[in-house]
Protein backbone atom coordinates (compact mmCIF):
# COMPACT_ATOMS: atom_id res chain seq x y z
CA UNK A 1 0.00 0.00 0.00
CA UNK A 2 1.33 3.47 -0.90
CA UNK A 3 1.36 6.15 1.91
CA UNK A 4 2.11 9.81 1.08
CA UNK A 5 4.21 11.22 3.34
CA UNK A 6 3.49 14.22 5.33
CA UNK A 7 -0.44 13.31 5.91
CA UNK A 8 -0.78 13.78 10.11
CA UNK A 9 -1.76 10.11 11.59
CA UNK A 10 -5.17 10.50 13.37
CA UNK A 11 -3.51 9.72 17.06
CA UNK A 12 -0.06 9.95 18.10
CA UNK A 13 2.25 10.12 21.15
CA UNK A 14 4.97 12.43 21.74
CA UNK A 15 7.40 11.50 24.48
CA UNK A 16 10.51 13.51 25.83
CA UNK A 17 12.61 11.39 28.00
CA UNK A 18 11.28 12.68 30.75
CA UNK A 19 11.34 9.61 33.51
CA UNK A 20 8.01 11.10 35.12
CA UNK A 21 6.66 10.09 31.49
CA UNK A 22 7.68 6.81 32.50
CA UNK A 23 6.87 6.50 36.29
CA UNK A 24 3.07 7.57 36.06
CA UNK A 25 2.07 6.66 32.51
CA UNK A 26 1.74 9.51 29.79
CA UNK A 27 2.48 11.53 26.94
CA UNK A 28 4.41 14.77 26.42
CA UNK A 29 2.07 15.73 23.64
CA UNK A 30 -0.36 13.96 21.54
CA UNK A 31 -1.26 14.76 18.09
CA UNK A 32 -4.74 14.15 17.62
CA UNK A 33 -5.60 14.82 13.87
CA UNK A 34 -5.30 18.79 13.71
CA UNK A 35 -4.77 19.05 17.62
CA UNK A 36 -1.90 19.24 19.39
CA UNK A 37 -2.08 18.99 23.16
CA UNK A 38 0.68 19.41 25.75
CA UNK A 39 1.34 18.33 29.27
CA UNK A 40 1.86 20.34 31.86
CA UNK A 41 5.63 20.46 31.66
CA UNK A 42 7.90 21.47 34.10
CA UNK A 43 11.30 23.61 34.24
CA UNK A 44 13.10 20.08 34.33
CA UNK A 45 16.31 19.65 31.56
CA UNK A 46 14.90 15.93 30.42
CA UNK A 47 18.63 15.20 29.26
CA UNK A 48 19.89 15.52 32.92
CA UNK A 49 16.65 15.66 34.87
CA UNK A 50 18.22 18.28 36.85
CA UNK A 51 15.97 21.67 38.05
CA UNK A 52 17.35 25.49 38.85
CA UNK A 53 16.09 27.09 41.39
CA UNK A 54 15.22 30.23 39.75
CA UNK A 55 11.68 30.56 38.72
CA UNK A 56 12.59 32.69 35.65
CA UNK A 57 15.08 29.76 34.13
CA UNK A 58 12.50 27.57 34.83
CA UNK A 59 10.02 28.80 32.97
CA UNK A 60 12.67 29.28 30.16
CA UNK A 61 13.08 25.87 30.62
CA UNK A 62 9.27 24.64 30.44
CA UNK A 63 9.18 26.67 27.29
CA UNK A 64 12.04 25.11 25.71
CA UNK A 65 10.26 21.87 26.29
CA UNK A 66 6.99 23.00 25.32
CA UNK A 67 8.68 24.08 22.13
CA UNK A 68 10.27 21.15 21.36
CA UNK A 69 7.46 18.90 21.96
CA UNK A 70 5.59 21.10 19.41
CA UNK A 71 8.07 20.68 16.50
CA UNK A 72 7.56 17.13 17.16
CA UNK A 73 4.44 17.67 16.18
CA UNK A 74 4.66 19.83 13.19
CA UNK A 75 3.50 22.94 15.43
CA UNK A 76 5.45 26.18 16.47
CA UNK A 77 4.43 28.58 19.25
CA UNK A 78 2.60 30.69 16.59
CA UNK A 79 0.02 27.82 16.43
CA UNK A 80 -1.02 27.91 20.27
CA UNK A 81 -4.56 28.47 21.04
CA UNK A 82 -4.34 28.30 25.10
CA UNK A 83 -1.69 28.39 27.63
CA UNK A 84 -2.04 27.55 30.99
CA UNK A 85 0.19 28.22 34.17
CA UNK A 86 0.47 26.76 36.99
CA UNK A 87 2.31 27.78 40.37
CA UNK A 88 2.16 27.18 44.09
CA UNK A 89 3.21 31.20 44.76
CA UNK A 90 1.32 33.89 42.89
CA UNK A 91 4.26 36.28 43.53
CA UNK A 92 6.24 34.01 41.59
CA UNK A 93 4.37 34.95 38.23
CA UNK A 94 5.19 38.46 37.76
CA UNK A 95 8.78 37.83 36.81
CA UNK A 96 8.04 35.94 34.34
CA UNK A 97 6.30 37.55 32.06
CA UNK A 98 9.05 38.26 30.15
CA UNK A 99 10.13 35.28 28.97
CA UNK A 100 6.44 34.24 28.61
CA UNK A 101 5.67 37.58 26.57
CA UNK A 102 8.90 36.44 24.45
CA UNK A 103 6.93 33.09 23.28
CA UNK A 104 3.48 34.35 23.19
CA UNK A 105 3.34 37.97 22.84
CA UNK A 106 2.28 38.15 19.07
CA UNK A 107 0.11 34.70 19.38
CA UNK A 108 -2.26 36.00 22.08
CA UNK A 109 -3.32 32.69 22.65
CA UNK A 110 -6.39 32.33 25.43
CA UNK A 111 -4.17 32.24 28.94
CA UNK A 112 -5.05 31.52 32.94
CA UNK A 113 -2.94 31.40 35.35
CA UNK A 114 -3.35 29.00 38.43
CA UNK A 115 -2.21 28.98 42.25
CA UNK A 116 -1.61 24.94 43.38
CA UNK A 117 0.63 22.93 44.55
CA UNK A 118 2.82 20.64 42.29
CA UNK A 119 4.31 17.60 42.72
CA UNK A 120 8.18 18.00 42.93
CA UNK A 121 8.81 20.73 45.97
CA UNK A 122 11.11 22.18 43.82
CA UNK A 123 8.94 23.02 40.80
CA UNK A 124 7.85 26.75 40.57
CA UNK A 125 6.03 26.52 37.64
CA UNK A 126 4.08 24.27 35.28
CA UNK A 127 2.89 25.18 31.43
CA UNK A 128 0.66 23.66 29.70
CA UNK A 129 -0.97 24.38 26.38
CA UNK A 130 -3.06 23.04 23.28
CA UNK A 131 -1.89 24.09 20.08
CA UNK A 132 -3.84 23.52 16.29
CA UNK A 133 -1.98 22.19 12.71
CA UNK A 134 -3.80 24.31 10.49
CA UNK A 135 -3.48 26.18 7.46
CA UNK A 136 -0.67 29.24 7.51
CA UNK A 137 -1.65 32.18 6.63
CA UNK A 138 -0.14 34.53 4.90
CA UNK A 139 0.33 38.42 4.26
CA UNK A 140 0.71 41.20 6.79
CA UNK A 141 0.85 39.93 10.98
CA UNK A 142 1.19 36.22 9.49
CA UNK A 143 3.57 33.71 11.33
CA UNK A 144 4.99 32.74 8.03
CA UNK A 145 8.34 34.64 6.96
CA UNK A 146 9.89 33.97 3.71
CA UNK A 147 13.22 35.14 3.46
CA UNK A 148 15.85 35.28 1.32
CA UNK A 149 19.13 33.25 1.92
CA UNK A 150 21.62 35.69 3.09
CA UNK A 151 24.93 34.45 4.53
CA UNK A 152 26.38 31.40 5.87
CA UNK A 153 24.35 30.60 8.74
CA UNK A 154 21.14 31.15 5.93
CA UNK A 155 22.80 28.64 3.74
CA UNK A 156 23.38 26.28 6.13
CA UNK A 157 19.94 26.14 6.92
CA UNK A 158 18.83 25.83 3.09
CA UNK A 159 21.24 23.19 3.07
CA UNK A 160 19.44 20.93 5.85
CA UNK A 161 15.80 21.15 4.52
CA UNK A 162 17.60 20.36 0.74
CA UNK A 163 19.07 17.61 2.11
CA UNK A 164 16.45 15.80 4.75
CA UNK A 165 13.96 16.52 1.64
CA UNK A 166 16.30 15.45 -1.32
CA UNK A 167 18.94 12.34 0.75
CA UNK A 168 20.26 11.04 -2.89
CA UNK A 169 21.57 14.55 -3.56
CA UNK A 170 22.77 15.84 -0.72
CA UNK A 171 25.26 18.80 -0.99
CA UNK A 172 28.41 19.32 0.92
CA UNK A 173 28.34 23.27 2.41
CA UNK A 174 30.67 24.22 -1.05
CA UNK A 175 28.26 22.94 -3.01
CA UNK A 176 25.13 24.90 -1.66
CA UNK A 177 27.28 27.94 -1.37
CA UNK A 178 27.60 27.65 -5.46
CA UNK A 179 24.10 27.31 -5.22
CA UNK A 180 23.38 30.25 -3.98
CA UNK A 181 25.45 32.04 -6.06
CA UNK A 182 23.43 31.33 -9.30
CA UNK A 183 19.80 30.82 -8.02
CA UNK A 184 17.78 32.51 -5.79
CA UNK A 185 17.57 30.60 -2.91
CA UNK A 186 14.81 31.19 0.35
CA UNK A 187 13.58 29.73 3.56
CA UNK A 188 10.79 29.54 5.15
CA UNK A 189 10.08 29.70 9.20
CA UNK A 190 7.16 29.52 10.94
CA UNK A 191 8.29 32.12 13.53
CA UNK A 192 11.71 31.39 14.42
CA UNK A 193 11.18 27.63 13.53
CA UNK A 194 12.67 26.85 9.90
CA UNK A 195 10.30 25.18 8.29
CA UNK A 196 10.83 25.02 4.69
CA UNK A 197 13.13 26.39 1.30
CA UNK A 198 12.50 27.14 -1.99
CA UNK A 199 14.88 27.62 -5.21
CA UNK A 200 14.59 29.89 -8.08
CA UNK A 201 16.56 28.82 -11.30
CA UNK A 202 16.19 32.08 -13.22
CA UNK A 203 15.04 31.73 -16.92
CA UNK A 204 17.05 30.07 -19.38
CA UNK A 205 17.01 28.38 -22.56
CA UNK A 206 15.88 28.39 -26.05
CA UNK A 207 12.43 28.56 -24.12
CA UNK A 208 13.29 30.72 -21.33
CA UNK A 209 12.34 28.77 -18.52
CA UNK A 210 12.32 29.34 -15.19
CA UNK A 211 11.91 26.81 -12.56
CA UNK A 212 10.68 26.79 -8.93
CA UNK A 213 11.12 24.17 -6.41
CA UNK A 214 9.76 24.35 -2.71
CA UNK A 215 9.95 21.90 0.03
CA UNK A 216 8.93 21.76 3.37
CA UNK A 217 9.88 20.07 6.37
CA UNK A 218 8.01 16.62 6.52
CA UNK A 219 6.47 17.77 9.86
CA UNK A 220 5.28 20.92 8.25
CA UNK A 221 3.36 19.73 5.19
CA UNK A 222 -0.25 19.82 4.50
CA UNK A 223 -0.06 23.30 5.65
CA UNK A 224 0.04 25.57 2.66
CA UNK A 225 3.86 26.60 3.27
CA UNK A 226 4.38 24.92 -0.21
CA UNK A 227 2.33 26.80 -1.74
CA UNK A 228 3.46 30.27 -0.49
CA UNK A 229 6.97 29.21 -1.02
CA UNK A 230 6.27 28.45 -4.85
CA UNK A 231 4.01 31.44 -4.97
CA UNK A 232 6.96 33.82 -3.78
CA UNK A 233 9.48 32.27 -5.82
CA UNK A 234 7.35 32.54 -9.01
CA UNK A 235 6.98 35.89 -8.22
CA UNK A 236 10.67 36.48 -8.16
CA UNK A 237 10.91 34.69 -11.30
CA UNK A 238 8.53 36.79 -13.02
CA UNK A 239 10.10 39.91 -11.90
CA UNK A 240 13.54 38.08 -13.66
CA UNK A 241 12.20 37.63 -17.35
CA UNK A 242 8.12 38.72 -17.52
CA UNK A 243 8.42 36.45 -20.66
CA UNK A 244 9.80 33.26 -19.29
CA UNK A 245 7.52 30.01 -19.80
CA UNK A 246 6.78 28.49 -16.15
CA UNK A 247 8.24 25.15 -15.31
CA UNK A 248 6.80 24.85 -11.83
CA UNK A 249 8.38 21.51 -9.27
CA UNK A 250 6.48 21.49 -6.20
CA UNK A 251 8.90 18.81 -4.54
CA UNK A 252 7.71 16.95 -1.54
CA UNK A 253 5.22 19.72 -0.36
CA UNK A 254 2.50 17.40 -0.07
CA UNK A 255 -0.05 19.81 0.20
CA UNK A 256 -1.65 17.94 -2.57
CA UNK A 257 -2.07 20.76 -4.51
CA UNK A 258 -1.78 21.09 -8.93
CA UNK A 259 -0.59 23.86 -10.84
CA UNK A 260 -1.26 25.24 -14.01
CA UNK A 261 1.33 27.30 -16.31
CA UNK A 262 2.02 27.46 -19.47
CA UNK A 263 3.52 24.23 -19.83
CA UNK A 264 0.47 22.44 -18.67
CA UNK A 265 -0.07 20.63 -15.01
CA UNK A 266 2.93 19.90 -13.24
CA UNK A 267 3.07 18.08 -9.96
CA UNK A 268 5.88 16.19 -7.61
CA UNK A 269 5.61 14.75 -4.74
CA UNK A 270 7.14 12.71 -2.31
CA UNK A 271 5.80 8.75 -1.73
CA UNK A 272 6.59 6.49 0.37
CA UNK A 273 6.42 2.55 -0.63
CA UNK A 274 5.90 -0.35 1.51
CA UNK A 275 7.18 2.33 4.69
CA UNK A 276 10.94 1.40 2.93
CA UNK A 277 11.51 2.98 -0.36
CA UNK A 278 10.98 6.55 -1.94
CA UNK A 279 9.79 7.54 -5.04
CA UNK A 280 9.37 11.05 -6.82
CA UNK A 281 6.17 11.09 -9.06
CA UNK A 282 6.29 13.91 -11.82
CA UNK A 283 3.38 14.29 -13.70
CA UNK A 284 5.11 17.22 -16.13
CA UNK A 285 1.04 17.14 -18.25
CA UNK A 286 -2.06 17.01 -17.74
CA UNK A 287 -2.89 13.62 -18.43
CA UNK A 288 0.41 12.54 -18.86
CA UNK A 289 1.66 9.29 -17.77
CA UNK A 290 4.11 9.50 -14.41
CA UNK A 291 7.93 9.50 -14.76
CA UNK A 292 9.83 8.02 -11.96
CA UNK A 293 12.87 8.69 -10.55
CA UNK A 294 15.53 8.62 -7.38
CA UNK A 295 15.44 12.13 -6.74
CA UNK A 296 13.58 15.04 -7.90
CA UNK A 297 15.81 18.40 -9.53
CA UNK A 298 18.10 19.92 -6.48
Amino acid sequence: MTKRLGEPPVRRAIVSGSTFEERIGYARAVVDGDWVHVSGTTGFDYASMTISEDVVEQAEQCLRNVGAALAEAGCTFADVVRVRYLLPAREDFEPCWPALRRAFGQVRPAATMMVCGLADERMRIEIEVYARRGTVATGAGSALRIAPVDGDAMVEEWRHVHNVIVPPAAMTPDEARERAGRNRLANAYLGDVLVGCSTVRPPGGEERAATVIARVLPAYRGRGIGTALYEAGLAHARELDAGAVETVVLAANADGLRFAGARGFVEKERYVLDGEREEWVDLRLAGARPARSAAPPS
